[in-house]
C-alpha cells in the first residue's frame, strides 16, 4: 500500500495562522503520511529565523476575535492579543510554534520556501531557518498533483 500524501501551503504569518499548518502537518506525520508544507507569502515568517516564537495575533481587521473589530485598533491591543493567546495555549498544554517547527523537522515533513516570493519580499535564504528547502509554484504542485490531501492555510 502507497504512503498517503500530504500538501499544505502557509500564506499567512500570523500566531493564529501558524498553528494550523504546523499542527495538521505534525499529526499527519504522526499516522505515517508524507507531508509538505509550502510557505508563501507572509507564511514565510513562521520560517524566518528567530520569529517563530514572536509571531502576534493580530486582532486589527481579523473578523474572527471575540471583541467589536474596533478594539483592534486600539494601541496595545496585538500585545495583548499575543499574551492571552500565547497563555491559552501554555494553560492547555500546546507547543509553541518553535517546538512545532522542530517536531515537524523530526518527523520528516518536508518545509520549502517560497522562491519567488523570498525575491520579492527581499528575504535571502540565509535569512530562513535550517531544514527548509526552497523552491517555487511548480516544486510544490509536483508535489501536491500526487497527494490525497491539499490544503491552503
Amino acid at each position: 500500500m502507497n504512503q498517503k500524501k500530504m500538501a499544505i501551503i502557509a500564506s499567512k504569518g500570523s500566531l493564529d495562522m501558524a498553528y494550523p499548518p504546523l499542527i495538521l502537518a505534525t499529526t499527519a506525520a504522526a499516522m505515517d503520511m508524507d507531508v509538505t508544507i509550502f510557505f508563501t507569502f507572509y507564511g514565510l515568517e513562521i520560517v524566518k529565523k528567530g520569529q517563530a516564537d514572536n509571531l502576534q495575533v493580530v486582532p486589527l481587521g481579523n473578523t474572527s476575535m471575540p471583541m467589536p473589530n474596533i478594539v483592534g485598533a486600539l494601541p496595545g491591543m496585538t500585545a495583548i492579543a499575543t499574551k492571552m493567546m500565547k497563555s491559552m495555549f501554555k494553560k492547555h498544554g500546546v507547543a509553541t510554534i518553535g517546538q512545532l517547527l522542530e517536531l515537524a523537522r523530526e518527523s520528516g515533513v518536508k518545509l520549502i520556501a517560497c522562491q519567488m516570493t523570498m525575491d520579492v519580499l527581499g528575504i535571502k535564504q540565509s535569512d530562513i531557518i535550517d531544514g527548509v528547502e526552497f523552491g517555487g509554484a511548480a516544486t510544490f504542485m509536483d508535489i501536491a498533483a500526487d497527494s490525497q490531501i491539499s490544503l491552503f492555510v
